[in-house]
């Protein structure tokens, strides 16, 4: 099944318009620094999953002077707020412009990631749990035997 995933909580981000996640920051009592916003603006026109370097390296090219030091703690903090996700792969960590509960598809030959809301069944989630014991909060789904969606 797939369908749109609802944010289930005030602090998750709607991914929606960046004016909107600057009003987030502002209702979490976040400064909105012109590094902060540089950051959150990127992350929201690219659209992708980025390395704290990628970042440091687009708004630099894009004449957006920032520091190395500039761009970890802005991501950190928007990270621990919820204002963005973090995925933490083998090649290091990522960041995206969307944290509300959705999946990622991941190519497995160029290891692009996108972003796609996939959602079980509840009445299988419950099954599972009454069977298990167990509470699913991520799930991989396999398309002819082959991984290709985590949640």
């Amino acid at each position: 099944m797939v369908r749109a995933a609802s944010s289930k909580s005030s602090t998750l981000s709607p991914a929606g318009s960046l004016q909107e996640v600057f009003e987030q920051c502002r209702r979490l009592g976040m400064r909105l620094s012109r590094q902060r916003r540089m950051v959150l603006d990127l992350l929201w026109s690219e659209k992708s999953h980025l390395s704290a370097r990628d970042i440091f390296e687009q708004l630099n090219l894009r004449g957006r002077s920032i520091g190395h030091t500039s761009v970890y703690q802005n991501l950190e903090a928007l990270q621990s707020a919820g204002v963005i996700e973090c995925l933490d792969r083998a090649s290091g960590r990522l960041y995206g412009y969307r944290s509300d509960p959705h999946s990622h598809l991941t190519c497995l030959d160029s290891g692009s990631i996108e972003d796609i809301d996939v959602v079980l069944p509840d009445d299988l989630l419950r099954q599972i749990e009454q069977r298990t014991g167990f509470r699913v909060e991520s799930y991989t789904l396999q398309l002819n035997g082959r991984r290709t969606l985590e949640n």
